[in-house]
């Protein structure tokens, strides 16, 4: 009898194991709310206080110093209070704890510890944050919720583009109207092509223009031509299409200088100029120079074009999408002063650190150390700044070339027409010629 027992036993056990496995694989949020939210929720419970001591998170009632005598003396606190936790809330993949900090402790500290948190609680990653004084928000994803991204949904506005899922499950929007101007860094199959193909796909059944700059012959943004009002495929024509632009910029003030408003978005439907999204891929090709004095002279003229472009153009409709593989101070002074104007970040992978300080830097010093993080097998893993200010890791979703260029050919009949930026063009063509 105890052998049948036994057996069955072994069966039943077998049969979970089978089981649990299918549904961590095909149904991992019900696995987590099953399996593996208890199973966190009890390390958690259980390593809090070691981790906390180990790591300085804990505080004496008294201060570590003593008088002996005429002297100072300076040890560890014997009786250590650990901060005050909230029972673990779980998330779709994850969970999240609130701490009480204790007077004196900043974030700075916690945020140090994630990575001692991450191997106690055995999770994927943690994220610290401060949704206000005196608190902190440790939120742990179980797995890397980056590997199979969902297909997410927005609402389709003018000038928002879906591009893909945020490590938290939500959509990762690229929302021009909110912020005008972006910066896209990444190494060569790193996703940052991918990335421009799916906003070009977003933007193409939208009424808006869009300006190509490629400098190395088209070979990136010629596919989409037919969507294209314009493509520029060398640095000589990408100033007569910024020049060309610039003048269009003023007479936009023009027009809403004269209806008294701010920008276009507040002039009459009628009066209002189409939006314009200019597209630059491989921002090092127009700032580079061979020592020439027309090399030199046509740099010079697009850092000041873009430059101000990027200043002005947010409220007139005009928006930048600026992508490079190195993005750094030595291409002359003009970069940084752009990256200023460039509020929108997205950093992927990188072959040197100063790309991705130069990218997110001047946001986030624990953005720039997730950046660097990214590995060559994460293709379309990024970092990007958030409306908030805040940043998140993100990954695009794949749109194959064709399918990219079919829906640009699909929508070439509504590309508006930039005539003022044709006529530079064809002036530069007939002196060339």
């Amino acid at each position: 009898m105890r052998p049948i027992l036994l057996a069955f036993a072994f069966a039943v056990l077998a049969w979970m194991l089978v089981v649990g496995d299918l549904v961590r694989r095909h149904r991992p949020a019900w696995h987590w709310y099953l399996i593996g939210y208890p199973v966190t929720v009890c390390r958690v419970t259980a390593t809090w206080r070691k981790v906390a001591m180990l790591n300085d998170l804990a505080v004496s009632r008294r201060p570590p110093r003593g008088l002996l005598g005429d002297l100072v003396v300076k040890g560890d606190p014997l009786r250590p209070m650990t901060p005050r936790i909230s029972f673990p809330r779980a998330t779709r993949m994850g969970l999240s704890v609130t701490v009480r900090l204790h007077a004196g402790q900043t974030p700075a500290t916690y945020m140090k510890a994630a990575d001692a948190l991450v191997h106690a609680w055995k999770v994927h990653a943690v994220r610290v944050t401060s949704p206000e004084r005196g608190l902190v928000l440790l939120t742990a994803m179980a797995n890397d919720p980056l590997q199979r991204p969902g297909l997410a949904t927005a609402p389709t506005e003018l000038l928002s583009a879906l591009i893909g899922a945020l490590e938290t499950g939500g959509a990762w929007v690229m929302n021009l109207r909110l912020v005008p101007h972006w910066l896209i860094a990444g190494a060569t199959r790193s996703g940052k092509s991918t990335l421009l193909a799916r906003l070009i796909t977003q933007l193409a059944p939208q009424p808006v223009a869009m300006v190509g700059i490629d400098c190395k012959g088209g070979m990136e943004l010629g596919l989409f031509a037919q969507r294209l009002s314009v493509l520029a495929t060398c640095r000589r024509e990408a100033v007569a299409v910024f020049s060309a632009l610039v003048v269009d910029m003023q007479d936009r003030m023009s027009v809403c200088r004269s209806a008294g408003v701010r920008s276009i978005w507040e002039l009459p439907d009628k009066l209002r100029p189409v939006p314009v999204v200019v597209l630059v891929d491989e921002i090092a090709e127009l700032y580079l120079s061979d020592g020439t004095r027309e090399s030199r002279a046509e740099a010079e003229q697009c850092s000041t074009l873009l430059l101000r472009l990027a200043q002005l153009g947010a409220a007139l409709g005009i928006h930048l999408v600026v992508a490079g593989q190195r993005v750094g101070s030595d291409l002359g002074p003009g970069v940084t002063a752009l990256r200023a104007q460039l509020g929108g970040r997205i950093c992927h992978r990188v072959n040197d650190p100063g790309t991705a300080e130069m990218t997110l830097g001047d946001l986030n010093k624990d953005a720039v150390a997730v950046a660097q993080s990214i590995t060559a097998e994460e293709r379309g893993v990024a970092v990007c700044t958030g409306p908030d200010g805040g940043w998140s890791r993100a990954r695009s979703h794949i749109t194959p070339t064709d399918e990219a260029v079919a829906t640009a050919r699909k929508h070439a009949a509504i590309t508006p027409a930039l005539p003022a930026i044709d006529r530079a063009l064809a002036v530069l063509e007939g002196e060339s010629k």
